[in-house]
C-alpha cells in the first residue's frame, strides 16, 4: 500500500462560489461545438455520466463516453485520442478525477476547442499525478482503498458510500462500486507530456465536500489554467449528486464557444 499512500488527499467543506477567467491560447471554434467527449476518473467507468449524456444528447449533440482501461496515462490517452479522431468536430472534452490527466495528455487535437475538468486532475508537462498531490496529507477514501495481486486499486464499500459517493443513495453508490475500474498504481507516477488546458480555453469545478481530491488543490489547479470555475458543496461525484448543476456548467461553455 506505500506506492497508493498519498495518493489521495483531505478535503475542505466549501459553499457554492464563483470565480471567473479566461482559458489561455484558444483554439477558434469556426462551428458549433459538435461532439461532446466525456471522460471518466478511476474508480468509476462510462456510466457515471448516465445522467449527464440524456441532457446532452437532448441539446442535439453527438456524446461519446470512453470506456478507459485506467492501466496507465499513456494507455488511457490513446483511447481518448481514438474518441476524437472518429468524431465529428469541433470537440468539447469533458473529464472527472483522474480523466483530467487524460484530456490534458490527449487533448492537444486540432478538432480539441475547450476542456472542462470536475474536480480532476490537470498537471502540466513533467508532473504526475502524485505530483500534484504530494504537499497534501492522505484522503479518508485512501484508508478504504484495496490492492489487488497485479498492483490495483479499487474501493471497498465503505469507501465508495462515505468517501466516494457520500452524498448518493446507498443503492447508487452500490452499483458504482459494483462497476467500479481499478486504477493501476503506476498511472498516478506517470509524467505528462502533454498539457492542453495552455492551448485551449478550460473550466473547472470544484468539489466542495470532496473526500477523494483535497479541495485546496482543485482550486490550485483551475487558478493556474486561469479556468473559468464554480465551486459546488457536493462530494467527488460531482456529475451524479448536481447533474442539472454540471449540465449547466457546461451548456455555458458550449456557448461561449459557440458565441466567441
Amino acid at each position: 500500500m506505500s506506492l497508493f499512500k498519498g495518493l489521495f488527499l483531505a478535503s475542505n467543506v466549501l459553499g457554492v462560489s464563483f470565480a471567473s477567467s479566461a482559458g489561455g491560447g484558444p483554439a477558434e471554434a469556426e462551428t458549433p461545438v459538435k461532439t461532446v467527449i466525456l471522460v471518466h476518473g478511476a474508480w468509476a467507468d462510462g456510466s457515471s455520466w448516465s445522467k449527464i449524456i440524456p441532457l446532452l444528447k437532448a441539446k442535439g449533440l453527438n456524446v461519446i463516453a470512453v470506456q478507459l482501461p485506467l492501466t496507465s496515462l499513456d494507455a488511457d490517452a490513446a483511447v481518448t485520442k481514438r474518441a476524437i479522431d472518429d468524431a465529428d468536430g469541433p470537440v468539447l472534452l469533458v473529464s472527472h478525477s483522474w480523466g483530467g490527466n487524460v484530456i490534458t495528455e490527449a487533448g492537444n487535437d486540432p478538432k480539441v476547442v475547450g476542456l472542462v475538468y470536475i474536480a480532476a486532475g490537470a498537471p502540466d508537462v513533467g508532473e504526475s499525478f502524485a505530483d500534484l498531490i504530494k504537499p497534501y496529507p492522505p484522503a479518508p477514501a485512501l484508508a478504504d482503498a484495496k490492492q489487488d495481486a497485479a498492483g490495483f486499486f479499487s474501493l471497498t464499500s465503505k469507501g465508495m458510500a462515505e468517501d466516494f459517493a457520500p452524498d448518493l443513495p446507498v443503492a447508487e453508490s452500490s452499483v458504482m462500486e459494483a462497476v467500479q475500474g481499478p486504477l493501476s498504481g503506476e498511472a498516478f507516477t506517470a509524467k505528462a507530456t502533454q498539457a492542453a488546458w495552455r492551448t485551449r480555453p478550460s473550466w473547472y469545478i470544484v468539489a466542495g465536500n470532496d473526500r477523494v481530491i483535497p479541495v485546496a488543490l482543485e482550486q490550485s489547479l483551475a487558478a493556474r489554467m486561469k479556468a473559468t470555475t464554480i465551486t459546488i458543496a457536493s462530494s467527488h461525484v460531482i456529475m451524479l449528486s448536481h447533474p442539472d448543476e454540471v449540465f449547466a456548467f457546461i451548456e455555458s461553455a458550449l456557448a461561449t464557444l459557440t458565441n466567441r
